[in-house]
């Protein structure tokens, strides 16, 4: 079996006196494209804000690679490898496309290998290549999402997590955002896939966990998962 490279034991997040997570265990093993799905307020995003550091948790064990990380930032992060990419995407508005993919190694002291990868996310994403000199902020929902994962993939992770990245999207960038998570998985990054699409996300994934008011209720193959009657009620609308 592969190397467990993320594991949340235990995992309690509290925002003011509301206990948004409660006690959430979950792993991803190296090679895997994992998903978390559940419906909005579920507490997804407030897992991943406390496995990257941008919340504190209160109680539970976050590893990375065997070491335990609670409590580290997310520069210290991006540096060992684990590395986010935000719902709403968080790119630097006022920088052109190229600038924001040079951001995205700056932990990287490799010139002429961040240059490659540069040309590397530009072959993921042909549009960003033809408005390379472009201000991220003048960009589509959907061009800044790519952007978005380019950047983080500049950083070389050896797993990427993506929160909601479908979010707001038009149906044929939905297509394409999945098409991409798909092969940077088929490439080998490991991949945590935060998704409220959950017909989408169950589609492409190895595994699955199903969150629902800050615990998970469900856990299994995506395959699954995916055809449970339960699951299909709830997250899919049958």
């Amino acid at each position: 079996m592969a190397n467990t490279l993320l594991k949340v034991s235990g995992l309690k997040v509290a925002y003011g006196g509301i206990q948004a997570v409660k006690g959430v265990d979950f792993e991803v093993r190296e090679g895997e494209l994992v998903t978390l799905i559940g419906s909005n307020g579920a507490g997804k995003t407030t897992t991943m804000k406390a496995i990257t550091g941008t919340l504190a948790p209160q109680e539970g064990s976050i590893e990375f690679m065997g070491k335990n990380i609670k409590g580290l930032g997310a520069w210290d992060l991006v540096k060992q490898g684990l590395c986010m990419v935000p719902e709403g995407r968080g790119v630097f508005t006022r920088m052109s496309i190229t600038e924001n993919l040079l951001m995205g190694a700056y932990v990287r002291n490799d010139k002429a290998d961040v240059d490659a990868d540069v040309e590397k996310v530009f072959g993921i994403f042909p549009r960003l290549k033809e408005r390379k000199d472009q201000l991220a902020g003048t960009m589509s929902g959907g061009e800044q999402q790519m952007l978005a994962m380019g950047r983080a993939l500049m950083s070389r992770p050896k797993v990427l997590l993506l929160d909601e990245p479908s979010m707001g999207l038009s149906p044929i960038m939905v297509d394409k955002i999945f098409e991409v998570v798909k092969d940077v998985s088929a490439q080998g990054v490991t991949v945590l896939l935060v998704e409220q699409n959950a017909s989408r996300a169950l589609g492409i994934a190895n595994r699955g966990y199903v969150m629902d008011t800050g615990t998970i209720t469900m856990s299994g193959e995506a395959k699954g998962l995916l055809s449970d009657p339960k699951v299909r009620a709830a997250y899919l609308g049958e």
